[in-house]
């Protein structure tokens, strides 16, 4: 018998709540969102590899810089909580690639400022349907949309408490 995953998830759902109760566990909830953000991730990857050429990570820079155009390697770092030296590292293969380019910055000669290639801005567009399709079949088609809802809400606030109080932001 092939299940669907919304048939699935609800099934597990049922049987955990019965076996269990509510999942107030702090370290089983931290276990979840660590492996469903793994697994996610790796999909993602796979996908995008698959169509694109790209893994999640360049994905996720490319998007940023399409909505965000003159952001610095500092300002990737911060949004995504990772090193300066690696977000650099990103964006030399990005650059490599020809879809960003590096541009001085008239108010720091110290920092440049990145942008989209053409190219870039071409891929960025197809990755994110891609990237919409495959998130829409493994998170939405699973949780539906009250769901869905209500763990990004869940998500949003806990994100801005962490961000706000700048927890878990790199040292170097």
């Amino acid at each position: 018998m092939v299940w669907s995953s919304r048939v699935y998830a609800a099934t597990v759902y049922a049987v955990a709540s019965k076996s269990k109760g509510p999942r107030s566990d702090l370290r089983v909830l931290f276990a979840d969102l660590v492996r469903c953000e793994t697994r996610l991730y790796n999909a993602l990857n796979d996908r995008l590899r698959e169509r694109h050429g790209i893994v999640t990570s360049q994905y996720e820079f490319l998007y940023h810089l399409r909505e965000h155009p003159g952001s610095r390697v500092a300002d990737l770092a911060a949004e995504f909580a990772i090193g300066i030296g690696a977000t650099s590292k990103g964006i030399d293969r990005l650059e490599r690639h020809g879809w960003v380019a590096r541009q001085p910055n008239p108010a720091d000669r110290r920092s440049s400022l990145l942008v989209l290639t053409d190219d870039g801005v071409c891929l960025a567009d197809a990755a994110e349907r891609t990237f919409t399709e495959r998130v829409t079949e493994l998170v939405g088609e699973t949780l539906g949309a009250t769901r869905t809802a209500a763990v990004a809400e869940a998500l949003a606030l806990l994100r801005t408490a962490l961000e706000h109080d700048q927890i878990g932001m790199p040292t170097g």
